[in-house]
């Protein structure tokens, strides 16, 4: 719709929003019409209009088979939505139109904002299953009427009101009609049915709907007096109320076709069991966050003993063994760390990489920089923690033979994330400036302990390869390609 609208018509950004504002709402009004709605705006020179935006019912057959967006019409072929732009009055005249052997009755509803008609909402109505309307749908109707003059008026959709159609009540999930005083008018069967879950025992029509939800809420004091206005339909809100057995999402819509208010609609829908969901996940989700704190507690328990060990021992071999050891848990256990920080089993790895390229930097015989570039992206837990020990290795096979005592130099780590989100890769390299690999060093045949850890993991358990090979200047270039999920 913005492409359209700045390339067609003369409409400011404000003017845009607005028509924004009603598109996210209009699915309301074309559920309560039982008709298709197309938004027509006219071209900066005034000669022509252009289709914007379209919009479908859910609770009736539909008038256009085809997607009517970024047509063009000619002013003076639709006289209807000449009319209702120029005399910025809902348009009603005219017999229906045929389209494929289907009549459709159309209106013209014009789109005002602070006295400005922007445009005009073609209302589209497949006329070929009328039949004798029952009080709901003339509920329906009625209550879009109210709506179309609220449009004309400018005074709907709700400034400020920004609405999530997807997360909020629709017209088919329950619906109550109020008057002035919030006395329930009419009220559909799925709305009575949310409200009997709630523990209503008796009917809500003659009732006060704000005073009746008031009193279904808990409360342990007097009756909530916020909860009833909201629930009156006084002012636009969106609110749930739990009671009982039920959770109720309810929104409340003032009418005010002709200024003063006149009634309210009120759009209910029973999400119990989509909050209890919500709880259980949430649950579970503090589950899995604790257990990653205490293995990771458990992790730090078990590197502490393997340092307290180191020190006893007089090897100096043995020694750095268990040394090494202590950063091979250290790497798993930052991982575990952040899981347990997170809401699933994703991590951001750019913090990760970053710990262990400090941590073990200080076991560098000389001050030797490390640094990163590049990011590695957000990664699952299943690659994060094999991912963090091959990085550990590589980075202390680095430090501890690529330099000698009291020398200086730098530890290079970058990562790409590269390929097409079916086979997305991520190529990591990291490259120091130390002595350098000897002539017949084959990595692949190599029996350092580290470079068999790194073989297994990254040949293994992540589906990639490894390559390790001199720098073209000076020291070593190890080179890791492992696929991951395409989403960054």
């Amino acid at each position: 719709m913005n492409d359209l609208v700045r390339q067609h018509t003369a409409l400011g950004d404000s003017d845009l929003e607005w028509l924004h504002l009603l598109v996210s709402e209009w699915q309301l009004l074309s559920d309560l019409s039982f008709a298709d709605l197309v938004l027509w705006v006219p071209t900066r020179d005034g000669t022509r209009y252009v289709s914007v935006a379209q919009m479908r019912p859910n609770t009736g057959p539909t008038s256009y088979q085809d997607d009517m967006v970024g047509h063009l019409v000619p002013r003076g072929r639709r006289p209807l939505l000449d009319a209702a732009l120029d005399e910025g009055r809902i348009v009603r005249e005219g017999d229906p139109e045929w389209r494929e052997e289907v009549p459709v009755r159309v209106e013209s509803i014009p789109v005002r904002r602070e006295g400005r008609v922007l445009g005009v909402i073609a209302r589209n109505t497949n006329l070929l299953t009328v039949r004798t309307p029952s009080r709901l749908e003339l509920t329906y109707l009625q209550s879009a009427s109210d709506l179309a003059q609220m449009i004309a008026a400018g005074s709907f959709p709700f400034e400020g009101q920004q609405v999530d159609m997807d997360a909020s009540p629709r017209v088919g999930d329950g619906l109550l009609r109020l008057d002035a005083d919030g006395i329930v008018q009419y009220a559909s069967p799925n709305a009575l049915s949310a409200y009997h879950r709630l523990g209503l025992a008796a009917d809500l029509v003659g009732h006060h709907l704000g005073k009746a939800t008031a009193e279904l809420a808990p409360s342990r004091g007097p009756v909530d007096e916020a909860l009833t206005k909201l629930a009156s339909g006084w002012a636009p809100r969106e609110f749930e109320i739990e009671g009982g057995d039920g959770v109720i999402q309810l929104r409340a819509i003032p009418l005010k076709p002709k200024g003063p208010r006149i009634g309210s609609l009120v759009l209910l829908r029973d999400v119990t069991e989509l909050r209890r969901r919500e709880r259980e996940l949430i649950t579970k989700d503090a589950t899995i966050r604790e257990i990653h704190h205490r293995v990771k507690n458990n992790l730090q328990t078990v590197a502490a003993l393997l340092r307290l060990q180191a020190r006893r021992i007089d090897s100096v071999s043995g020694r750095e063994a268990l040394e090494e050891a202590v950063r091979r848990v250290g790497s798993i256990a930052i991982v575990h760390e952040t899981l347990s920080q997170n809401l699933d089993e994703r991590v951001e790895f750019d913090e990760i990489a970053d710990r262990v390229l400090a941590m073990v930097a200080e076991i560098s015989p000389g001050t030797v920089t490390g640094r990163r570039t590049g990011r590695f992206g957000i990664l699952d837990a299943e690659v994060a923690t094999p991912l963090s020990m091959v990085l550990t290795e590589i980075l202390q096979n680095a430090l501890e033979h690529g330099f000698t005592q009291g020398e200086t130099g730098t530890v290079e780590v970058s990562a790409v994330r590269g390929g097409t989100a079916k086979d997305a890769r991520l190529l990591i390299t990291v490259q120091d400036d130390g002595v350098g690999l000897p002539d017949d060093f084959d990595p692949h045949r190599s029996g350092n302990l580290g470079l068999q850890i790194v073989r297994t993991l990254v040949e293994g358990e992540l589906g990639g390869t490894f390559d390790m090979v001199k720098a073209p200047e000076r020291g070593t270039r190890v080179v890791l390609d492992i696929p991951v999920r395409g989403d960054k």
